[in-house]
């Protein structure tokens, strides 16, 4: 490429005679020409011969060379260039802006830009320009530097260069980029004497960036009332702004701005007007007419093909995007780039693809460049893990040549997710011994790692770093993800104390995530006060953390807070959705209020919830409050039963001891090509054991391993040890357990006890109950049975033997317990209690019920009595 350029030197330094020939400007051209071309060697050459011949001391070739260095990143040669040529600097700008331009391009001189431009203001002459003002404000913005932006906006006032254009549009630039869009921006906007289309798409991109979507809508509009006419960075600054609005007005805003461009061959004919369409109609989610205008276009670029990809996969089209992607492969003049390959990895992630993946994987590996950029690596890393290949993740993390922070996360969350808890640990390691500063989210995949582990040690490890390291300042922290992390880890650790430390700790930065882990971590340690107390502090709460109130209450036996926090919550306008109502559901459970249970049904079906979880619960609920009725009712109007709705109507028969009905849901459900699992076995088993159908659950039990290719579980074996003794198969029950692959547990020989009450196999029985009793020696249910067996034969050593054990042990049985719900008021009965308001009303009833059934038997007593005389 230099090469003519050298060869057109060489001829004009001599002409036919040898003379030389004076032509500055095609020096100076030259020169020019190596700094667009980026040809220091060349340039450096040249200027070994100008001034050999002296042709330094010209304005015009001293500036092309200044220009040349600076915009070849020569900085310390331009610097010594722009000292060289010092009378020149005191009386032409237009030095100071190349040596500026040059410090601001390269990015990492802007302390030293703002330097420059501080010794220039301070000199007497000359004075900086508007070219001067535009190069060191952007600078400034980099920098979020402020204060030194407002003095150049103050030494632009006073020279009046406010108002020209160049040093307007980069004053707006400037302020937008530094939050002061509203009055600042605006202001230097306002001052500019003739702006162009430059100083609209700065204003505009300004509020846009801001968040401020209206006030940039309304600039647009005022811009279509002026002269200046929008070009296509003005279409891509705000049609992104018309996607942030509603979705209908969104569509109609964006339609409009697409009849716009219509209307206007300039735009019509712009690849990146179209691009900036497709990508709105993809972010508001019309990606039929996306696509339908990406066919049209009559060029596509890269960037095209990328944003229908990246759209398709935002938009949750993940096969669509591989398509797309397949299509791209297959031109010759288009191939991906990283940005492609970020687009479409991750849509192979989502769809599970591995397949596609490996083969996309094949493809980087095959494009060099490609192959070396991180952010790919990460991408594949991330990708292998998703789809459950950690080793598929570990080696792709290993070919990354340039690792980088996200790397090293990447993998460790990776591993942490999958319970790799030892590769974890090597990783960590090996990345501390590399000299890489763990961030953030190293630290929250860390803390995770400790509660997967219930390492508190660890925990507190990790809360020392981020302490050490300031990552839980509120500067770092702003939304408390690591305080929270390290909160609720602790929590899970079962140290509340210091939970609640780090909860203190964040009162000035709490958010609601703090709460709800605060809250979660007093009911794991059965907390409930403080639970309760920690929720009434909370500033402001959504719908999740009600629910979680809720659930709280309901499952701790305490429905009747949990229905005054259902009533709160939407005492406080918050409507209650389908798990508001399936944290209600334990309540009823407990109230056995069939009534309640209604209005929570009818609440989910005026809703519209359509809620598969919702009715397998309701199903259950209204099957333990005895309304088998309306659980199979419910069972009929679900249209797309799936395994959690059969489950809960076989358990509602098996409760009820329907165990044909259990059979024939089963057997249905088995026709419908639903596969079934552990549970609703389990469950069908139980049912048949309530109803004696023994031959039909050993049926079932026997195809577990052999038709559903599933391993029993103990569960099962208890159901079928339960199915024997029920059936009066005694001898055959104690085979199965003694003969089970695993040592039977207390429920199964329990079981086995009882059914030896029942049937009267005492010396069986005895045998059971040591071995039950080695196994929970406290519970008294044992002690019982056993001594109601010894009762019945009459065995009255072994009664007093049995009591006389329980009373060593302190064993005392519980009071028995019943209840009843009268208009709406549940009505509780403990033996031996008189706590009840009604208690004589209702002594008295049961007395009279009973002189009521005694009548009848005294009167056949008599009746006996003069037959026996006749």
């Amino acid at each position: 490429m230099v090469e003519p350029y050298l060869k057109a030197w060489n001829t004009m330094i001599t002409d036919c005679n040898g003379a030389f020939r004076q032509d500055y400007q095609a020096v100076a051209s030259i020169l020019k020409s190596c700094a667009g071309l980026s040809a220091i060697k060349c340039g450096r050459a040249l200027h070994g011969s100008i001034v050999r011949i002296g042709h330094v001391s010209c304005h015009a070739v001293s500036k092309a060379l200044l220009n040349m260095y600076a915009k070849c990143g020569a900085l310390d040669e331009s610097k010594k260039l722009f000292g060289e040529i010092g009378s020149c600097n005191d009386c032409d700008p237009i030095f100071w802006n190349i040596l500026l331009s040059g410090y601001a391009g390269s990015r990492v001189y802007d302390a030293e830009t703002l330097r420059l431009f501080r010794e220039m203001h301070g000199a007497n002459y000359p004075k900086p320009s508007s070219v001067t003002a535009a190069i060191v404000l952007p600078v400034c913005a980099r920098l979020g530097d402020v204060y030194m932006g407002r003095s150049v906006n103050c030494y632009a006032i006073k020279s009046g260069l406010d108002t020209h254009t160049l040093a307007g549009n980069a004053l707006v630039s400037m302020y937008a980029k530094c939050g002061l869009v509203c009055q600042d921006a605006y202001a230097a906007f306002d001052s500019i004497d003739e702006k162009d289309v430059v100083s609209w798409n700065a204003i505009i991109s300004g509020f846009a960036e801001n968040n401020l979507m209206e006030d940039a809508f309304r600039l647009f509009s005022s811009m279509l009332k002026g002269q200046i006419k929008p070009n296509y960075t003005t279409l891509a600054n705000i049609l992104p702004v018309c996607a942030s609005f509603d979705e209908y007005i969104a569509y109609w805003f964006g339609k409009e701005i697409h009849g716009y461009v219509l209307r206007h061959n300039e735009l019509l004919a712009d690849v990146f007007v179209w691009n900036a369409l497709v990508s709105f109609y993809l972010r508001v989610g019309r990606v039929e007419e996306a696509e339908l205008l990406f066919r049209r276009m009559e060029l596509r670029d890269l960037v095209s093909w990328n944003a229908i990809i990246a759209g398709y996969a935002s938009n949750g089209e993940w096969s669509k995007a591989l398509e797309l992607f397949h299509e791209l492969l297959t031109l010759d003049m288009i191939e991906p780039d990283s940005v492609t390959l970020l687009c479409i990895i991750p849509a192979c992630a989502q769809s599970r693809n591995l397949h596609v993946g490996k083969m996309i994987h094949g493809y980087v590996l095959r494009h060099p460049l490609l192959c070396e950029d991180t952010s790919v690596g990460n991408a594949l890393v991330s990708f292998y893990a998703k789809c459950d290949d950690i080793e598929g993740a570990y080696k792709t993390f290993f070919m990354i040549s340039r690792r980088d922070l996200i790397s090293w996360n990447s993998m460790l969350d990776a591993l942490v997710e999958s319970g790799y808890n030892t590769w974890f640990l090597e990783l960590l390691q090996w990345m501390l011994s590399e000299g890489t500063t763990p961030d953030s989210v190293t630290i929250l995949s860390v803390v995770h790692f400790c509660v997967n582990v219930l390492k508190e040690d660890k925990v507190k490890e990790a809360h020392s770093y981020s302490i050490r390291h300031g990552l839980l300042s509120s500067k770092f922290d702003v939304e408390p993800t690591i305080g929270n992390a390290i909160l609720d880890a602790y929590a899970k650790c079962g140290n509340i104390e210091y939970a609640s430390k780090v909860f203190q700790s964040l009162s000035e930065n709490r958010n609601l995530v703090t709460f709800k882990a605060m809250i979660s971590g007093y009911i794991n340690c059965g907390l409930l006060d403080e639970a309760y107390i920690t929720f009434n502090r909370m500033p402001s709460s959504d719908l999740s953390v009600w629910n979680l109130m809720v659930r709280l209450y309901a499952e701790n036996d305490c429905s009747s807070q949990a229905l005054g926090l259902f009533h709160e919550l939407q005492a406080h306008g918050i409507k209650p959705d389908a798990v508001t109502i399936m944290s209600l559901l334990p309540a009823c459970a407990e109230m056995a209020s069939v009534q309640l249970i209604k209005q929570c049904h009818g609440y989910a079906i005026r809703s519209c919830f359509g809620d598969l979880h919702l009715d397998g619960a309701l199903q259950d609920v209204y099957a333990k409050c005895g309304s088998i009725g309306y659980a199979f009712k419910l069972f009929q109007l679900i249209p797309n039963k799936d395994l959690i709705i059969f489950t809960a109507m076989i358990r509602g028969y098996a409760m009820h001891g329907m165990g044909k009905e259990a059979l024939g849901t089963f057997f249905h459900m088995i026709e419908l090509g639903i596969k079934p699992d552990h549970v609703i076995i389990t469950t069908v088993l139980s049912a048949c054991s309530h109803a004696g159908l023994v031959d039909e659950g050993l049926n079932i039990f026997y195809s577990i391993e052999k038709v559903h290719g599933m391993k029993l579980t103990m569960e099962q074996y208890s159901c079928v040890v339960d199915l024997l003794a029920r059936g009066g198969r005694i001898d055959d029950a104690f085979s199965m357990v003694t003969g089970m692959p695993i040592e039977a547990n207390a429920n199964i020989w329990g079981t086995l006890l009882g059914a030896c009450r029942t049937h009267h196999e005492v010396e069986l029985g005895r045998f059971v109950a040591d071995r039950l009793f080695k196994i929970e020696a406290e519970n008294i249910g044992n002690y019982v049975v056993l001594s109601n067996l010894y009762a019945a034969d009459a065995r009255w050593d072994g009664v007093m033997e049995i009591r006389k054990l329980m009373r060593t042990r302190d064993l005392k049985k519980p009071a028995g317990c019943s209840w009843i719900e009268v208009e709406w008021r549940k009505n509780v009965f403990v033996a031996g209690d008189t706590s009840h308001p009604h208690r004589i009303d209702i002594y008295r009833i049961l007395s009279t019920l009973n002189d009521q059934i005694k009548e009848p038997f005294q009167l056949n007593q008599l009746l006996n009595l003069q037959l026996s005389e006749c």
